[in-house]
């Protein structure tokens, strides 16, 4: 995929909203983990006071006492981080070894002035012994014995919240990877099933091309309705003016034989009028005509996109028509015509436009050999064509030119120059290849290859 793919970018986008949607998750499902965590504290914290209060009260000598005092071990840890303090109501600190629990060791927190209503509870972040940050919970009471009123204190050091929140990021990571590889996965999945129309689009441009069909098929989504109606509206449109176009070129050509046939029967009657040079010329003359309209037949088909349209002929039954008919013509005869093939091999032309592609080639190698011409067919997939003579053969600076229009490199041999350049034209239309090498026996080789029908092959 390059830069300028659409599945590139929408991969690209896909995976951006991916991690930007774990990445929300995580941090969200972090913070809701935190808040209920510190709820479950605040709601222990509360349980530790209220735990306090019942064990508070006030002695025969007016001084507090807390009996039974806070069973949690780690109320008697020093700077464990769970503290439990009881000061009056002003803040100060009452009785040194009763207001506090030993884990406060030879310190004490330091709570707000607020005003409290009685059995109300606050709850605070403030900094504790040894530099930590406690998450506190007070209340006041007042005492039955006396009267007095005093404000209990449970506190919890705020790095166990935070510890447990990291120790759930941990856990949690994993799981967010798996997530984030199913999300993706289902987003490449998405993206493929909503590129499929436009890869059915593409097949059926292709199948087009290739002449397998004449139009794209109307069964894809509403989105892409509009671009498949376009397409076969200007496919529609091309035919109707590739239609106009061959009809014209019917009209042309047959306007052009009637008056060379004229041309023809003049001659004839020069010759009976004791003028043969004359009718020689004037027949030299109409026959070049006439093979130059044939040909701009056969390129105006093959060039029209008529000739694409896929189709089925046997090369080697097309090979012996071709050399059938080019024994009858004078010379013909002579030629030793050697025809190697594996078996039946079927290209994918129409039956005219091969047999114009054989009658061109052989044709030539029937005019340069001296005494044999050798036709090697090889297939399936691609069927290749070789066909050499043994003739004078052509020198390698000059095999370029071959099958350039008009270009003959030996005037002294009957010929237009057009032969090859009908072949090359119709090799193109058919999305084939033409080439010319030397022979072993100093003659030329040319040789063509074109789609072949593997499956009819045999």
């Amino acid at each position: 995929m390059t830069r300028r793919s659409l599945r590139a970018r929408l991969a690209l986008a896909a995976a951006g909203s991916v991690l930007l949607a774990v990445l929300v998750a995580g941090l969200g499902l972090l913070m809701l983990f935190e808040r209920h965590v510190e709820r479950r504290i605040g709601a222990e914290l509360i349980a530790q006071v209220n735990q306090l209060l019942a064990a508070t009260s006030v002695g025969a000598d007016g001084a507090l006492q807390v009996e039974p005092r806070p069973v949690d071990p780690r109320f008697g840890v020093p700077l464990s981080g769970h503290y439990w303090q009881i000061d009056d109501e002003t803040g100060a600190t009452l009785a040194i070894g009763v207001q506090r629990s030993r884990s406060l060791w030879d310190t004490r927190i330091l709570l707000p002035p607020d005003r409290l209503e009685p059995g109300a509870v606050h709850a605070h972040i403030l900094p504790g012994p040894d530099g930590q940050v406690l998450l506190v919970r007070e209340r006041l009471v007042l005492l039955k014995d006396g009267g007095r009123a005093v404000r209990l204190m449970a506190a919890m050091d705020r790095r166990e919240l935070t510890d447990a929140r990291n120790a759930f990021a941990a856990d949690m990571l994993p799981y967010l990877g798996v997530v984030a590889l199913v999300l993706t996965l289902a987003s490449l999945v998405q993206i493929q099933t909503g590129l499929a129309p436009l890869e059915r689009v593409r097949c059926g441009v292709a199948a087009i091309r290739s002449g397998a069909s004449t139009r794209l098929d109307e069964g894809v989504p509403d989105e892409v309705m509009p671009l498949v109606m376009e397409v076969n509206a200007l496919l529609a449109a091309r035919e109707e003016a590739v239609e106009r176009a061959r009809a014209w070129t019917a009209d042309l050509a047959h306007g052009l034989k009637t008056p060379l046939s004229a041309l023809s029967a003049d001659a004839e009657r020069l010759r009976v009028q004791g003028n043969p040079a004359v009718a020689a010329d004037l027949e030299q003359l109409a026959e070049g005509m006439r093979r130059r309209v044939d040909r701009e037949l056969v390129r105006a088909r093959v060039r029209s996109g008529a000739a694409t349209a896929q189709a089925g002929v046997e090369v080697v039954a097309a090979i012996e028509r071709v050399v059938g008919t080019l024994k009858r013509i004078p010379g013909g005869d002579d030629i030793d015509w050697r025809i190697q093939s594996p078996g039946p091999l079927y290209a994918a032309l129409m039956s005219d436009d091969l047999l114009e592609l054989l009658g061109n080639l052989l044709e030539n190698a029937a005019k340069w050999a001296r005494s044999q011409v050798e036709i090697r067919v090889e297939g399936p997939d691609q069927v290749e064509i070789r066909i050499s003579d043994d003739g004078p053969g052509v020198p390698p600076e000059h095999r370029h030119r071959l099958g350039e229009r008009g270009v003959r490199l030996d005037e002294h041999k009957d010929g237009s120059g057009l032969g090859l350049a009908i072949v090359r034209d119709v090799v193109d239309a058919y999305g084939g290849a033409l080439g010319f090498d030397a022979a072993s026996n100093g003659g030329l080789v040319v040789w063509v290859r074109l789609p072949g029908l593997a499956g009819r092959s045999r």
